[in-house]
């Protein structure tokens, strides 16, 4: 992929965007950088008491900090509060604690924007000054239209809507009974058909039949198959643990996890909710390859809320709240580049983390 240059605010909150996936609410977006190259994108919670400033300043730098190569970072704070003339920014204790605990790590803030409901201005700047630029400037940033031309787009919140799934009988007793041939096979043979069937959707490029997609959520409904099924996904020839926990040595296909993430949203409505966790949780799992931990949260919830049993979720959720970052996004080539007032930095994968 050819190199971009972002040169202005407004592609830098585009180049946000478009990497979490949505535009964010209420929240503080932190980039770590490297000399020239961007690391991890974190996006979390604002603090919403009082007197918690330290606290979560130090949590946002357990985050960062996992990105062992960041000596600086830059910082964006998206709310609808008001910035007055005259008066400290809104949460400007956060970002003075945030300033010093970084510093301990050896970490500074390079630059800051205050973005609003409808402008936003560098967060050092006073309020309605010549610096302060309307909200709507970045859609015609060039970093957005290039982003759109790739296929890219930025939804209004992080919310995921889930494709309409009717609770069909017909479609719980389909799955079991592909069940059912599984569980009379050899533990290996029954694996190796799954992994076959698996491959053979994700090497296609058409959606696979209904008869498919009851034999695939069959399958993911037994824990030695469904790992091996998710350790299928990336197209990555290493051992299974480390390919589960982004160890590996080789990047994954990006693409092909894509792709991965598409069928299972339509297998996901050719089943019944009974039988629906483990094709959530893989989404979820996926998610947090991407660096999507917000998303990856939500849809491991949703896999509880159809069997608040379902131990791989649970886990898996567990995981993501302990602010654990999936390797994968720490180790993409860099691909963008700011320049001016933000100083040239690269990019690489995208990487929401969730409180």
């Amino acid at each position: 992929m050819e190199k971009l240059t972002i040169t202005t605010p407004s592609d830098v909150l585009s180049f946000i965007g478009h990497t979490l996936g949505f535009w964010p609410q209420e929240s503080l977006v932190c980039i770590t950088l490297n000399q020239n190259s961007i690391g991890a994108t974190l996006r979390i919670d604002l603090p919403r008491q009082p007197g918690q400033e330290l606290p979560y300043a130090r949590t946002v730098a357990h985050y960062l900090t996992s990105d062992t190569t960041a000596t600086s970072i830059l910082f964006a704070v998206y709310t609808s509060e008001t910035a007055r003339p005259g008066q400290p920014k809104p949460h400007a204790g956060t970002i003075a604690a945030l300033t010093g605990v970084l510093a301990e790590q050896g970490i500074t803030i390079r630059d800051g924007l205050f973005v609003g409901d409808d402008a936003f201005s560098p967060y050092d700047s006073e309020p309605g000054t010549s610096l302060t630029l309307p909200l709507n400037s970045t859609q015609t940033s060039a970093i957005n239209a290039e982003f759109i031309y790739r296929g890219s787009f930025i939804e209004p919140t992080d919310r995921i809507n889930l494709p309409t799934t009717s609770q069909d009988a017909t479609k719980a007793a389909a799955v079991e009974q592909h069940m059912e041939t599984i569980r009379s096979q050899p533990s290996d043979a029954a694996l190796q058909q799954g992994r076959k069937l698996w491959a053979g959707m994700l090497d296609s490029k058409d959606f696979p039949t209904d008869e498919d997609c009851h034999a695939l959520v069959a399958n993911l409904q037994f824990p030695t198959i469904r790992d091996r099924l998710i350790a299928d996904i990336p197209g990555v020839d290493e051992p299974m643990q480390q390919i589960l926990f982004v160890q590996t040595q080789h990047a994954p296909k990006w693409s092909r996890i894509e792709w991965a993430q598409q069928l299972l949203l339509h297998a996901y409505t050719r089943t019944s909710p009974e039988h629906a966790a483990p094709v959530l949780t893989t989404i979820g799992y996926i998610n947090w390859w991407e660096g999507k931990g917000s998303k990856a949260h939500q849809f491991l919830q949703l896999a509880l809320d159809t069997d608040p049993a379902y131990r791989l979720a649970r886990l898996s959720d567990q995981m993501i709240g302990s602010g654990l970052v999936a390797g994968w996004n720490m180790d993409s080539p860099p691909q963008h580049f700011i320049t001016k007032g933000f100083r040239r930095v690269g990019k690489q994968r995208r990487d929401s983390v969730r409180l």
